[in-house]
């Protein structure tokens, strides 16, 4: 049988970034030579890029490069939350530009993934369980605190999320909690600074109604995503629970647990990792159950090889609602696979590198693009 050519990556990233390093080490490690790294900054500047045929093109964040940020945000701070409406425009148009090669990010399911409503309403209807949302599918406006009030009372919702349409790793998110008349708590990591909105390494509680409603009237603009917060299983004294899962061409292949006292669980904001051994001893046969509800999730957008499922474990760990599917979601270093994924021993950017050479075998075809406008 004759074997397929050596496989040749190409990868749009920020080249300084360490993702890029890290997948390009993978590809190294495998024997095949390093990718092609071609820059956001480049395709921005130059409105695009070719690839060949037979490049396989894998899409990098765009994050944590000033230049890059500024022409898709439009802000010259790193730290601004406002602008994220103008990012996902710029960015998905951006991904419309290139063209060629075979496409291991399919362009309009990337559309879906940063777009918080239709993501939601893509996983819904599947049947995936989420938590519930008003907005689902941009399905009502949010244009300020006075919606999110009346959505909060027609819905019977006295705690949900509040989290920008185009946001990630927790930015610009609210976690509000009301209860008797005026009484409310809004728990966030956003500051105003001389009238515009950041992001903080500190997480801070706001008790005034006016201050919350100032709040999210300066959100709303860029699209706001309101979801009924859902309550986390705790794990090592009592601190919340909830789970990034990395799936690899549909197999659920590498988890972490992240743990806070906080709402939220990121580890910029003082979360901090888990045991996974607990926590899967907690879940016990429902554990299988958990990697299903991820892989049924992943399985919304088969055109893209890899996704960052955030899953959510209910009190006691008995039932699980997915929070987020995140297209650059495995920036996991140095985490090998799950023990009968395939992938022990294999970081996430080892195991997408491997699952691509499946594909390449005569057996395991790779999706062309299918989507290069």
């Amino acid at each position: 049988m004759t074997q397929p050519p050596p496989t040749r990556f190409a990868v749009v990233g920020n080249p300084e970034n360490r993702r890029v390093t890290l997948f390009a080490g993978a590809v190294r490690a495998a024997g095949l030579p390093a990718p092609r790294v071609v820059p956001w900054a480049a395709v921005l500047r130059d409105g695009g890029a070719v690839f060949a045929a037979d490049e396989v093109v894998r899409l990098d964040s765009p994050g944590e490069n000033a230049e890059v940020d500024r022409v898709l945000r439009g802000a010259d701070d790193p730290t601004r939350v406002e602008g994220g409406a103008r990012w996902y425009a710029r960015f998905t148009a951006a991904v419309g530009t290139l063209s060629g090669g075979v496409r291991l990010d399919d362009p309009a399911e990337l559309a879906v993934l940063f777009d918080k409503r239709r993501c939601h309403r893509a996983l819904l209807d599947a049947g995936v369980p989420v938590p519930q949302s008003p907005t689902s599918g941009a399905a009502a406006p949010v244009r300020g605190w006075d919606d999110v009030r009346a959505l909060m009372a027609a819905h019977g919702m006295r705690r949900v999320f509040l989290k920008p349409a185009h946001g990630s790793s927790a930015s610009g998110i609210v976690a509000l909690e009301t209860g008797a008349p005026g009484r409310l708590r809004a728990t966030t990591s956003v500051e105003s600074v001389d009238g515009r909105l950041h992001n903080s390494l500190r997480v801070r509680r706001i008790t005034d109604e006016r201050e919350v409603a100032a709040l999210v009237d300066a959100l709303a603009p860029d699209g706001l995503h309101i979801e009924r917060w859902w309550p986390k299983a705790t794990l090592g004294g009592g601190r919340r629970a909830d789970l990034r899962i990395v799936v690899v061409d549909g197999r659920a292949t590498h988890a972490v647990v992240r743990t806070s006292h906080a709402p939220m669980t990121n580890l910029h904001l003082g979360g901090a990792r888990g045991d996974l051994a607990a926590a899967t001893e907690a879940m016990g046969a429902r554990w299988a159950d958990a990697l299903d509800v991820c892989e049924r999730a992943a399985a919304c957008f088969p055109g893209t090889l890899c996704v960052g499922v955030d899953l959510l474990p209910s009190t006691g760990w008995r039932r699980f609602a997915v929070a987020e599917v995140n297209a650059f979601g495995d920036l996991l270093p140095g985490l090998t696979g799950l023990p009968g994924t395939g992938a022990e021993g294999l970081d996430t950017y080892a195991a997408q590198v491997a699952a691509v050479r499946r594909r390449r075998t005569p057996h395991h075809p790779v999706r062309n693009d299918r989507a290069t406008a």
